[in-house]
């Protein structure tokens, strides 16, 4: 009886879709019966990611990839990350779906259809890096709450869309406007239609930053539905969740928007340091911004074996939030020592940077490669954890892998 689990009809009514043929009987099943096929979904199959992606959480969809899945300069969706905090919406029909910009700051209420969005806005495209702020967060110890990510919540794929400012001046924005927040078509996971998963929202400056984007493609293509599809706001270089999904309706308000994930501990770390464990008043927690300077080794894969008198080829990805990475280094020796390795300038604004260099070993053994970058600041990754958060947010140690030299 533990399998016997219940749909609503809705569900039932997309079921064909997924199965790829027609459910004989349905006619004859109980109300809100889901059949034993859909009762474990596969998310690989579900949302085209590789299996080699581990998933984290399947209420609400969490998933993450491994280091050397995220090789790729632009990331492809079978290897970007998934993180939701309600139910994917069901029965998207992009035809009828509206934007509507509204809030005490905006001058005038203003609801636009996706036709119109794409039609009266100029189109951009940019290379955006988003990472869930809880990238990381499996490393803190006492260990914070939440969705165990390791290092691969994290992503930069190509976004095509109008910018959201473009769209703002056109409803007109008030003296007083300090704060955007979104509001979205996801599902509650009590299914409660008067709650909302999420509603989180940035400054008006990172609203009207040129490459904030409405976005209705990822690389090329329609979003996918687990990315947002059929519009999605994309804000590159501060957590992912401002980047909501699903989006269909935008607040222009005069104070630092209040929705669902806006308050307490949620996207927020204590504005100064605090001990391990420690409690921490919601007025002392501020709001993450711009993420911090970060890199990952997507190749080799840990634990790889070479031969003694070969070079290792590594490469990567370096990113800063809203900065730029201004030097990438690695170290074999634990961090006692650092070699500087060429990095590439960004393609655009907030996207990430490649780096990549040959290493050398002295003989035979284990060895670890680290990789450290430094921020247009002159910011430098911490080589072990950083400061402990309630949540678990912000961890940007160095990445490293592991290698053994015979």
């Amino acid at each position: 009886m533990k399998r016997r689990r219940f749909m609503n009809r809705a569900v039932l009514g997309s079921a064909t879709t997924i199965l790829g043929t027609d459910i004989v009987f349905s006619s004859f099943m109980p109300k809100g019966y889901q059949p034993l096929i859909l009762q474990d979904p596969n998310p690989f199959e579900m949302f085209n990611k590789d299996k080699g992606m581990e998933v984290l959480n399947d209420k609400p969809w969490n998933i993450e990839a491994k280091a050397h899945l995220l090789d790729d300069k632009i990331t492809p969706n079978k290897y970007m990350f998934i993180r939701n905090n309600g139910l994917i919406p069901e029965n998207i029909d992009a035809s009828s779906w509206t934007l509507t910009i509204d809030g005490e700051s905006a001058k005038q209420q203003k609801t636009f259809t996706l036709s119109e969005l794409k039609s009266n806005f100029p189109q951009y495209t940019y290379q955006l890096t988003l990472e869930c702020g809880g990238n990381g967060r499996s490393e803190f110890d006492p260990p914070a709450k939440g969705n165990q990510w390791t290092v691969g919540a994290v992503s930069c794929a190509t976004w095509t869309g109008v910018r959201l400012r473009d769209v703002l001046e056109t409803v007109g924005i008030k003296d007083d406007a300090i704060y955007i927040g979104y509001h979205a078509a996801d599902v509650h996971l009590s299914r409660d239609p008067d709650k909302e998963s999420i509603s989180r929202g940035a400054p008006i400056p990172k609203a009207l930053q040129n490459e904030t984007l409405l976005a209705f493609k990822m690389n090329g293509e329609d979003i996918p539905i687990a990315h947002g599809y059929p519009l999605r706001l994309v804000a590159g270089g501060w957590p992912a969740s401002v980047s909501g999904k699903w989006v269909n309706r935008i607040s222009v308000r005069n104070k630092i928007h209040d929705g669902e994930k806006m308050t307490g501990t949620s996207y927020r770390v204590p504005c100064n340091p605090i001990a391990p464990g420690e409690k921490v008043k919601d007025e002392d927690m501020c709001i993450i911004e711009s993420m911090p300077v970060k890199s990952l080794i997507t190749y080799p894969k840990s634990g790889a074996t070479i031969k003694i008198g070969n070079q290792l080829n590594i490469r990567g990805h370096a990113w800063a939030g809203e900065l730029e990475v201004s030097k990438m280094e690695y170290s074999i020796d634990f961090g006692t020592t650092w070699t500087i390795c060429p990095i590439e300038k960004p393609f655009n604004p907030l996207a990430w940077q490649h780096f990549s260099a040959a290493v050398d070993f002295p003989k035979k053994g284990y060895y670890e490669v680290w990789a450290r970058a430094t921020d247009s600041k002159g910011v430098s990754q911490p080589m072990l954890l950083p400061g402990w958060n309630p949540k678990g947010y912000l961890n940007n140690a160095c990445h490293r892998i592991a290698i053994k030299v015979g």
